[in-house]
């Protein structure tokens, strides 16, 4: 069933239109002012009919034919993982917070203490760190 022209426009209907009118301006069928008037009554129209009327003197555009803008090739990612970089900056501030608490527990008891952050860095740096070198890229092991 076809739209009558008094049938209420919805804000999709409108977008729509407002594609079309951005097409022909690219075009160069409408200039920038005459662009921004027909924008303005666009947004103020109620009906098909008043969209119409916006687009009258305009060919036909099919929003769905248009070529694809084109997009820059993704650059190829070199080095690590923003994810694994994450990991690794979490295990230097654990670390660094761990031995900051050691240092100061050392020089205030006067003796050379056990050195306890290694507990605590060792495991999880051999884990980050064999991830690192195993782990591999997500994205190559997907395609």
């Amino acid at each position: 069933m076809a739209n009558s022209p008094e049938m209420r426009a919805s804000d999709a209907d409108r977008d729509r239109v407002a594609a079309i009118l951005r097409e022909h301006t690219a075009q160069g069928r409408i200039t920038m002012d005459e662009f921004n008037e027909r924008l303005e009554s666009l947004y103020k129209a109620k009906t098909y009919g008043e969209l119409a009327k916006l687009t009258s003197d305009l060919p036909d555009v099919d929003l769905r034919r248009l070529p694809a803008k084109a997009t820059a090739a993704a650059p190829e990612r070199r080095g690590m993982h923003p994810g694994m970089k994450a990991a690794w900056s979490a295990w230097a501030a654990v670390a660094g917070i761990n031995w900051t608490v050691w240092v100061i527990v050392a020089i205030t008891s006067g003796h050379l203490i056990y050195p306890w952050p290694l507990w605590v860095m060792g495991p999880w740096g051999v884990i980050l760190l064999v991830s690192t070198i195993f782990g591999g890229d997500a994205n190559k092991k997907s395609s």
